[in-house]
């Protein structure tokens, strides 16, 4: 049995609060990593790190620094593969092989200790716009579409807005709404989207200064998490102008549309808001309505 040893702090994620196969999951996780490691002619080579879902350890294959990444049951990692595949180390970490059904991917190494969110804001924010803008690179039509997502939450939101309470004035989920139902008929086009892109999931890098993990692929609107950016670290702007301004600042980085990112601004805060209710989250939810108060005031 391997040395590893699961940090608490990946234990105390909020992913595992209600998934027993997870918690399961964890506790396999030292028998995993040797499992991989023979599997892949790798050794161990220091401590690992996480996000939100991911356990990935640092090894070693001859002089090769990589990095093993391991994840949950439930999570897709043929997607993970695909979107990896597809940027090719343009903007993302690169993908070196991939056990799918074991849900492992071999990565190259970075920096596990340093991410952006250790970065002041005014570094951080151009560097994950000029990432939206890096990303954005030719898709297949068959990947899920920025339209597509906006045509769920415009069949949805109403429905999770009144099973919490109606938690938000009417007047802020109708713009909600109408923001969906514009974001879900406009054309997408056939460019990469990061769907999931934060400050924790830009890691230091050798090759270049900063790269993306986790990423998920979609396609269209690539200021799609424009929210999740503000809403991150939204307790660094003081007040509704310094909101403005970050928003800004990511925007011009992106060179995309203001009022097209002001309305998934307001569909991915309006969104998160109700999710997070719903699991009884308590520091985001009161974020999220603070970005709808700032956008649909």
């Amino acid at each position: 049995m391997s040395a590893l040893i699961v940090p608490a702090s990946f234990r105390a994620m909020p992913r595992w609060w209600r998934d027993d196969d997870g918690r399961d999951w964890l506790d396999g996780l030292p028998a995993l990593v040797d499992a991989q490691c023979e599997t892949w002619g790798l050794a161990v080579d220091g401590e690992p790190w996480h996000g939100s879902n991911a356990l990935v350890v640092p090894v070693r294959r001859g002089d090769e620094r990589l990095a093993l990444r391991l994840a949950p049951p439930g999570d897709d990692v043929a997607d993970e593969v695909r979107a990896l595949h597809l940027w090719d180390g343009r903007g993302t970490v690169r993908l070196v092989d991939a056990d799918i059904p074991a849900r492992a991917t071999l990565l190259e190494r970075l920096d596990g200790s340093r991410t952006l969110a250790d970065e002041p804001l005014a570094v951080a924010l151009p560097v994950l716009g000029g990432l939206m803008r890096t990303l954005s690179v030719p898709v297949p039509d068959d990947v899920t579409s920025t339209a597509d997502v906006a045509a769920g939450l415009r069949d949805s939101l109403e429905e999770g807005w009144r099973a919490v309470g109606q938690p938000t004035p009417r007047r802020q989920l109708d713009h909600a709404l109408a923001c969906a139902e514009e974001r879900a008929a406009a054309p997408t086009g056939s460019r990469a989207v990061n769907g999931d892109l934060h400050f924790g999931q830009v890691l230091a890098a050798d090759r270049t200064p900063w790269l993306v993990v986790d990423p998920v692929l979609l396609r269209g609107d690539r200021e799609h998490d424009l929210g999740r950016v503000l809403w991150s670290r939204l307790d660094e702007l003081p007040d509704a102008a310094a909101v403005r301004r970050a928003f800004r600042t990511v925007v011009d980085a992106a060179d995309v549309p203001v009022e097209r990112a002001e309305s998934w601004v307001v569909l991915r805060s309006m969104s998160y808001l109700l999710w997070g209710l719903e699991r009884g989250l308590t520091i985001d939810p009161p974020r999220c309505r603070r970005l709808l108060d700032v956008f649909c005031p």
